[in-house]
């Protein structure tokens, strides 16, 4: 929908019981109008249209200086005033739109307005409606395109790294196509989802984005408290990304097109492995080093070097090509446009492609009716023959690959060091390779129906179907496939998700200083998943499809399927441009739970403080105060918990049967979140520089949790409704204009966020005297790895906190690992006794305090944009030095260089980081405990932009050239010793844990073209 549009239900000026005369009524005969008005012999009649010549429906027109005289503008953009005199001044007001007055001497008015560069008049889209900037009350933050196109990226959640207060996002890995994890306002539940909900042109599409292509995308909001994401209900518990997509423009036909070739190269951080030369030295200061007895443990080896980095890693490559063509005229405007990204991998035989298009069409075949059909596709293909980044770091460099003549030597291979370890390349070699494909295809087909200035009905109507294809081909020869004579395994689903949004939008002005604006809104939606697999063994080498196998392997399949059901309404006012109040109601009906129905709601207000006739701080352009309180809702990311299921997928000796799988909650209901804050927004020096501030506080009660249970019936845990959290924090934005003349500007911007996680309240669990009590509760990290860290739910402490033993140090007398116990008395002292150590709590991932600074610099076309990212305090738990800094227990792999300020120790006096390192160590020093948890704060520079703008083509049909070249990861400051402190996200999920083998984030510089027509 055009922007202008969304306005038009919210500008009019209308109020019939006071004499003020909307459009219609004045047409009608006057019957309304004051006795002046009827004693005038002509109006004041005009149209008022945008710089293009289309109409504004529901302008708002007033006589300056005559508060009784005002009218809005018809769905034609016209309008009539009586009882004007001669040479009044008429003001003209549309949201969006810089006001202009103009002087009435008997003309007909045609008034043409422009579009607001005023950011308080800029037009934010919440997803259901859209509001000013100025009329807001909850905490949300809006990005425009040219903010966010500064990272190579397919993935939309990527580009919002840094940019926004209150928003934590874990980056996607180096590989091509990998997403990123994004937590608003801190963790808001235990076992359901915590990932934002994404709306794109108004249809809830998941939690993510999916493969929607960034360059369509004219701006991201983030809507963070309830007063903003109460209208979501059920979907909003852990904040929205609503996104707004490019549309056409009545007027001259606009084509662009941009081009983008990028090089990427891995970054690894502070982490490195040894050469041959330093492993030799390491396994020859070992305390035992006489008891390293392997064949080639002579002088000699330390000459062999073989690079498993060098091998697997190679320079990536990445294009990006974009092309769109928008316009029209006030029937019918449209925009299309093609999109193509290829990335091949830093980590060799990884290639990432993805085609995508977009047409969305505005017709207006009458006054009151606008039809706008979207359709959207994408293709998404991965061949994955990736390199083992596992071998990157682990693989002797004492072993190589290939023999002297460039032969592969085989799995297992006699001459290695580590004979037990396979060649990798030959599974390469053979074949084995990975592929899929993902189709996504997107239609809605909305409408809106303007029956009068003041009240719209807007039906939105979406159909999303997505269907991944996944391939693996395991040959005979390989390891994986020597055992069944080589396996393939194919995988096919799909995912239909269909929704539909109806909507009446009101809108009227009473007199000159009441607003109202309303919603009232039904909307359903659901979801459905199928899938099905099947796995065959035993065939000739190089044939790939299941019809060639000796004989099936497995089978399946399945089907999940959902519903929501939904009534809300939300409602605004303005008195004089001051004093704003809004309130919402949702009611939810949701399949997957118990209690199926849940009411969430909001409330909140906002001041203008400024606009106070007692205010006078000229240099102060705008200061408002805000305040909300609100719910929202979570459901649990099972399905199916209220249900008594049973597992008929199971058979005994080939008759099939079922097993009881899980035992239902009947009584299982919403999480809900109930957030308070206030805000305050402030411009000042005519909007140089700009403040936004808010502090919240987030109760989460009804927490859903898969609560452990006996295992007698073959159930293990049982979903209920069995804690309470709270998030607390604040956020700060500060920005403006250092410098703004006509050849020089120069702008900064920063922004800090805090937030404190508290677990409130826990289930109760029954002692040894029968009592129920609430005790703490030992999780894993998420990582899914045996021997890494555990967590510790306990009340008054954050859900993700540390549980570990804690490590003491090195003993200086014989160089052995130390940890801390308590005594018989309770007092802390050290034992050199592993399982003597007793566990405490450690410290916690999140960071104390994170965020994001900018800076932009132009002289006349030549511009420069830094984005900077930085996160202080919180705690990250290196899994990966349990294997690569073993102080000789794992003498099967590489091992890290001693990093600046580590010491090992040697003779005793030494006071070391490291203890002493023997040949198969058993010392249990690279067990699990803080000695591996490392701080993560750091700063990085993410990127950095040199562009030209050449303006100066229009004589040869280009309105603007843009030539840009940037660099993204081009350095990062940190004390954590591993690859990288912004750990990748895993699964969506924000991880405090690294594992053994991480693919890197790349250092990327890339050339960029953009050419408009």
């Amino acid at each position: 929908m055009k922007k202008r549009f969304f306005p038009a239900l919210m500008a009019t000026a209308f109020l019939a019981s006071a004499g003020i005369p909307s459009a219609q009524a004045t047409e009608g005969g006057g019957s309304y109008a004051p006795v002046a008005a009827q004693q005038q012999t002509a109006a004041c009649e005009g149209t008022v249209t945008d710089d293009t010549g289309e109409p504004l429906v529901g302008a708002t027109v007033k006589v300056v200086g005559d508060a009784t005289k005002a009218a809005s503008t018809d769905i034609d953009g016209k309008f009539s005033l009586k009882g004007v005199k001669d040479g009044s001044s008429i003001i003209v007001s549309y949201i969006g739109y810089n006001d202009k007055t103009v002087v009435w001497n008997g003309q007909h008015l045609d008034i043409k307005l422009s579009e607001a560069a005023n950011t308080l008049d800029e037009v934010v889209v919440l997803g259901y409606t859209v509001q000013t900037k100025e009329s807001l009350t909850g905490a949300l933050t809006s990005i425009k395109d040219t903010k966010l196109k500064d990272v190579t990226t397919p993935n939309l959640a990527n580009m919002l790294n840094g940019k926004v207060s209150g928003v934590y996002v874990a980056p996607g890995s180096g590989q091509p196509g990998a997403g990123a994890a994004v937590v608003i306002r801190g963790q808001a539940s235990l076992s359901g989802a915590t990932a934002p909900i994404w709306v794109v042109d108004g249809v809830i599409v998941g939690t993510g984005a999916g493969d929607l292509n960034p360059d369509d995308v004219e701006s991201m909001t983030i809507l963070k408290d309830a007063a903003s994401t109460a209208i979501y209900g059920s979907d909003g518990a852990n904040g929205v990304v609503v996104v707004t997509t490019k549309k056409g423009k009545s007027g001259e036909m606009k084509a662009s097109a941009s081009v983008k070739l990028g090089i990427a190269n891995l970054n690894n951080g502070r982490f490195e492995v040894m050469d041959g030369a330093g492993l030799y030295d390491y396994f020859a200061s070992f305390q035992n080093a006489d008891a390293i007895k392997f064949t080639r443990w002579t002088p000699e080896l330390r000459n062999d070097n073989f690079s498993w980095w060098d091998l697997a890693t190679h320079t990536g490559f990445s294009q990006d090509y974009h092309v769109s063509i928008s316009g029209g005229n006030d029937k019918l405007n449209s925009y299309f446009s093609l999109g193509y990204y290829d990335e091949d991998g830093a980590v060799k035989g990884y290639k990432f492609q993805k085609y995508s298009f977009r047409a969305t069409t505005e017709y207006k075949p009458y006054k009151f009716l606008t039809i706008r059909p979207t359709l959207y596709g994408s293709r998404r293909d991965i061949e994955d023959r990736q390199y083992s980044v596992s071998a990157m770091y682990s693989m002797l460099p004492w072993d190589s690959p290939y023999d002297e003549e460039g032969n592969l030597v085989p799995n297992r291979y006699s001459g290695w060091v580590n004979s037990q370890q396979n060649n990798y390349l030959n599974d390469l070699e053979a074949g084995n390779k990975g592929t899929s494909v993902n189709y996504e295809f997107n239609g809605n087909f909305d409408f809106d129906v303007q029956f009068t200035p003041w009240l719209k009905w807007q039906s939105v109507n979406s159909y999303r179907f997505n269907q991944y294809k996944t391939h693996s081909y395991t040959d005979p020869r390989s390891v994986g496939g020597e055992g069944v004579d080589g396996r393939i395994y194919e995988w096919s689903s799909d995912v239909v998700r269909k929704s539909t949004t109806q909507k009446l939008l009101f809108n009227k002005m009473f007199g000159t200083k009441h607003r109202l604006d309303g919603l009232l809104a039904y909307e359903y939606k659901d979801y459905k998943y199928t899938y099905m697999s099947a796995t065959g063994v035993g065939f000739v080498p190089g044939i790939e499809v299941l019809d060639v196998t000796a004989k099936p392997e497995a089978v399946g399949g399945g089907v999940t399927e959902y519903a929501v059901q939904s009534y809300f309404t939300k409602w605004n006012y303005m008195y004089d441009n001051r004093y704003l109040l809004e309130a919402g109601f949702r009611r939810d009906g949701a399949s997957n739970l118990g209690q199926r129905w849940g009411n969430l709601y909001s409330v909140s207000g906002g001041w203008i403080i400024n606009r106070e006739s007692w205010f006078n701080a000229p240099w102060v352009s705008f200061l408002k105060l805000r305040a909300s309180y609100g719910s929202v809702g979570n459901r649990p990311s099972s399905l199916y918990p209220q249900y008594d299921l049973y597992s008929v997928g199971v058979n005994y000796n080939g008759v099939p049967g079922a097993l009881i799988s899980q035992i239902g909650n009947k009584d299982l209901t919403w999480e809900r979140t109930f957030t308070g804050g206030v805000g305050l927004d402030a411009n000042f020096f005519n909007d140089r520089l700009r403040v936004n501030f808010d502090w919240y506080n987030k109760n989460t009660d009804n927490v859903i949790y898969a609560v452990p249970v006996t295992g007698l019936v073959g159930v293990t845990s049982i979903y209920r409704n069995i804690g309470k959290m709270r998030n607390r924090g604040i956020e700060l934005t500060i920005g403006g204009e250092i410098i703004a003349t006509r050849d020089w500007t120069w702008s900064l911007e920063a922004n800090l966020t805090t937030n404190k996680n508290e677990l409130r309240d826990l289930y109760k669990q029954k002692e040894a005297d029968g009592t129920m009590v609430v005790k703490p509760v030992i999780i894993g990290d998420g990582s899914g790895i045996a021997g890494s860290a555990n967590r510790l739910l306990e009340v008054g402490e954050p859900v993700d906190t540390y549980w570990l033993k804690e490590w003491a140090g090195v003993n200086p007398d014989n160089g052995a690992p130390q940890w801390y116990m308590d005594d018989e008395d309770g007092n802390k002292v050290i034992t050199d006794n592993y399982a003597k150590a007793d566990y405490y709590k450690v410290g916690s991932v999140s960071p104390d305090f994170y965020g994001g600074f900018s800076t932009s610099l132009r002289w006349k076309d030549l511009d420069l944009n830094a984005n900077f990212g930085y996160s202080v305090g919180g705690k990250i738990f290196n899994y990966s030095r349990i294997e690569y800094d073993s102080d000789g227990a794992y003498v099967d792999r590489n091992q890290m260089k001693l990093q600046s300020g580590w010491s090992r120790w040697e003779k005793p006096g030494d006071i070391a980081t490291h203890p002493v390192a023997k040949y198969n160590n058993t010392d249990k020093g690279n067990l699990a405990s803080s000695r591996f948890l490392e701080d993560s704060d750091f700063l990085k520079l993410r990127s950095l932009t040199v562009g030209y703008n050449f303006n100066q083509l229009r004589r040869y049909g280009i309105s603007n050239l843009r030539v840009s070249l940037s660099g993204e990861n081009l350095f990062t400051v940190t004390k954590y010793s591993g690859v990288d402190p912004e750990l990748p996200a895993s699964g969506g999920i924000v991880m405090g844990t690294t594992g053994a083998s991480v693919y890197p984030s790349v250092r990327r510089f890339s050339l960029g073209i953009n050419i408009t027509l």
